[in-house]
């Protein structure tokens, strides 16, 4: 399979780390750090992506130590910044193209349903183009057939005071 044929669904990671809008920054990057990711992909309430956070956007807007980066919310970061979104059958070179043109480093993959399906990233479309991401119809089809889902949402644990 060529790159200039593959698309979004065979290149994409579907394994995703989402936080909520209203998550902090400081628990962003925390999560970021830990999983070894550069996005996050900003997922609402309803489901709906509302933005991609990139490990940059948190570094630029670091100031003033952890507490204050624990009153900045994740939505004040990505609020007004471009988001494009491709089809799952978007062919590689277009995502490429976009990415580009809008300096995004990280495309959500969403449904005909608007639910986010996986991210095309920086990383991805290397691997692609390193001849590492190319996979059959087949071996796309089989890997679907067996993830159950692959959205994690971590929630933070308040301490609980020793007795």
């Amino acid at each position: 399979m060529s790159v200039e044929t593959m698309t979004a669904s065979e290149v994409m990671t579907r394994a995703l780390l989402t936080v909520e809008p209203e998550e902090s920054s400081l628990l962003a990057w925390e999560l970021m750090w830990r999983a070894g990711v550069h996005h996050l992909p900003v997922v609402n309430a309803r489901g709906r992506v509302v933005g991609v956070l990139g490990r940059e956007d948190v570094a630029a807007h670091w100031s003033g130590g952890p507490a204050e980066q624990s009153r900045t919310e994740v939505c004040e970061l990505v609020r007004g910044r471009l988001c494009p979104r491709v089809a799952p059958d978007t062919p590689l070179p277009e995502i490429a193209a976009l990415m580009a043109d809008t300096g995004c480093g990280a495309v959500p993959v969403l449904g005909p349903d608007e639910a986010l399906r996986g991210l095309v990233t920086t990383t991805d479309v290397l691997r692609a183009l390193a001849g590492r991401a190319a996979r059959t119809a087949a071996d796309v089809a089989e890997e679907m057939a067996d993830m159950k889902g692959g959205l994690f949402r971590l929630e933070p644990v308040p301490a609980v005071p020793c007795p």
